[in-house]
């Protein structure tokens, strides 16, 4: 009798084979389902609440993933091709999730009868790079101008919840991208949100602006407009600090202990002198700035805040020249920021401390408005999808048309391609032929169409030679998408398309899972989620 051999710590969960690649794809089609529904112009919303009780209402794709804290291993592969999707385009977290489950769906049958996943995989690859090609032959190269740049930007907006004022925040997108440099960094396109008002209130300033912070008494005195300022920016506290608790300083008399207050106020007065001489008008710190500082600046017609978050004070510092100061000693015209207009406004309920005519970098900044906090936040995540499309599109300068077109023309060529090869090949690469069409289908499924009736006059049209045909929402019928400016970037559709393979083909290469125990108090760790002893804590 052999002895049994025991390679894996007891308690280790070990699947393999066949089942568990089943069980891997399952996974997946699960995780799908929780975003199928959010897809295109008449796609549903997700209400999720976190661990903490916060509240997120979102159709975006890659938020839900996020938000859904998904602890399966091989469906966490969707979770990171939703958040690749959302950092190189923007757009199309939704659809890339939706494609790499249907490959597995529609791959899993021949899984199921037999065929070597390693197989099927070559197929799966073979297929996206014809696909790829005939979008390269597909997409047309346009002029980039204004209008090309709107469209793509209301393509973008017409599945999220701001779909009503699409053409107005299309605008106001595209305005942003234009004033930004030629390496178009998105750091320097600030969205700030405040509550009030309708979202039409929402405005776009050409310069930063940022909320007002904490300020001291003496603040109302200090003006509040400026033309040509020098603005200081440091990283110095210019407050008077109570007693640290672990100083001791042992006095005699109570003349010494005056000295000591009076060395205190000397030292915060020659700051505040070296800030006034250097010329400075406005003076931003990371740090607090403390009552006697801010009455001390206001008496010379200075402005100051203290607290600016570190985000908005880099963003002044791009914008506006100079440097971040960590002393006042070295205080001169080279480290001072310019700009041709500072003042401070009234949006809402809210002050905002607002620079214009920066001469460094060009930036700008959003300031949202509308009613619940939520609803802001969803607004702020559907600009950063078209922010991010506007940008793509002067990168890359190719079109498809959307609501989909291009992935029915696909369809056809892999259909047309696999009838040319024999054997499996010809199942498979077929398979990824009907996975294409589950956009068109889904668009129709969420806005309540017949997605059979709708699919088949798609077919027709294609066959017939009329590539840009897809599903119109407005009709409920089909239309040439390319003629109704429902474009999107050709580098949108690629990027999923990749993704969405190269997230098909890991699952379909894992053939075996092995989880190991957690670690418990008998291995020697401390047990999850137990506070340390800590000093006074009794045994």
């Amino acid at each position: 009798m052999q002895p049994q051999i025991l390679l894996l710590k007891e308690g280790t969960e070990d699947s393999q084979g066949k089942p568990q690649l089943i069980s891997n794809i399952n996974a997946c089609q699960t995780v799908a389902e929780a975003v199928r529904t959010t897809l295109g112009p008449r796609g549903m919303d997700k209400l999720i609440v976190d661990r903490n009780g916060r509240t997120t209402i979102s159709n975006d794709g890659a938020t839900i993933m996020k938000l859904l804290e998904i602890v399966h291993p091989a469906a966490k592969t969707l979770v990171d091709i939703a958040k690749s999707q959302d950092a190189e385009v923007g757009d199309g977290t939704t659809s890339v999730v939706l494609l790499a489950n249907e490959f597995l769906k529609q791959e899993k049958q021949y899984v199921d009868e037999g065929v070597h996943p390693r197989y099927i995989i070559k197929a799966i690859r073979k297929a996206i790079d014809i696909i790829i090609k005939r979008i390269d032959e597909l997409a047309p190269k346009i002029e980039k101008n204004r209008s090309l740049l709107e469209k793509c930007a209301a393509t973008a907006l017409s599945s999220k919840l701001i779909h009503q004022q699409k053409e107005f925040f299309a605008k106001m997108v595209v305005d942003a991208v234009l004033m930004l440099d030629d390496l178009l960094p998105l750091n320097m396109i600030g969205i700030k949100q405040v509550q009030g008002g309708a979202l039409e209130d929402s405005v776009l300033v050409d310069g930063v602006a940022f909320k007002k912070t904490f300020s001291y008494a003496g603040f109302e005195m200090q003006p509040k407009k400026y033309i040509n300022p020098k603005i200081a920016l440091l990283n110095v506290e210019l407050e008077l600090k109570a007693e640290r608790d672990n100083a001791e300083i042992r006095v005699e008399s109570a003349k010494e202990y005056q000295k000591i207050v009076d060395a205190e106020w000397n030292i915060l007065y020659s700051k505040l002198d070296l800030i006034h001489k250097c010329g400075a008008q406005v003076v931003l710190s990371k740090l607090p700035i403390g009552d006697v500082a801010t009455q001390y600046f206001a008496d010379r017609d200075m402005f100051c805040a203290g607290r600016v978050p570190e985000e908005d004070l880099n963003r002044t510092l791009k914008a506006c020249g100079g440097a971040v100061l960590t002393t006042v000693h070295d205080l001169n015209d080279n480290v001072l920021g310019k700009c041709s207009l500072f003042e401070e406004k009234q949006v809402g309920s809210e002050r905002f401390n607002v620079f214009k005519g920066c001469p460094n970098a060009k930036t700008c900044t959003i300031i949202l408005r509308g009613g619940a906090e939520q609803f802001l936040e969803e607004t702020e995540r559907s600009l950063h999808d078209a922010i991010m499309i506007v940008r793509r599109m002067i990168k890359n300068d190719s079109v498809v048309a959307g609501g989909g077109a291009i992935e029915m023309q696909l369809s056809k060529t892999l259909r047309d391609y696999s009838r040319t090869v024999a054997g499996k090949e010809q199942l498979l690469i077929g398979a990824i032929a009907k996975a294409l069409e589950i956009i068109p289908r889904q668009l129709c499924d969420n806005a309540g169409f017949d997605a059979t009736n709708i699919l088949n006059k798609l077919r027709q049209k294609h066959a017939m030679g009329e590539c840009w045909y897809g599903v119109d929402i407005t009709k409920e019928d089909i239309s040439d998408n390319f003629e109704k400016c429902v474009w999107e970037p050709a580098v949108v559709k690629k990027n999923a398309l990749v993704a969405a393979c190269e997230a098909a083909c890991l699952v379909l290469s894992v053939d075996e899972t092995i989880k190991n125990p957690k670690s418990s108090k008998g291995d020697g760790g401390s047990p999850p989620n137990m506070m340390g002893r800590g000093r006074g804590r009794p045994m």
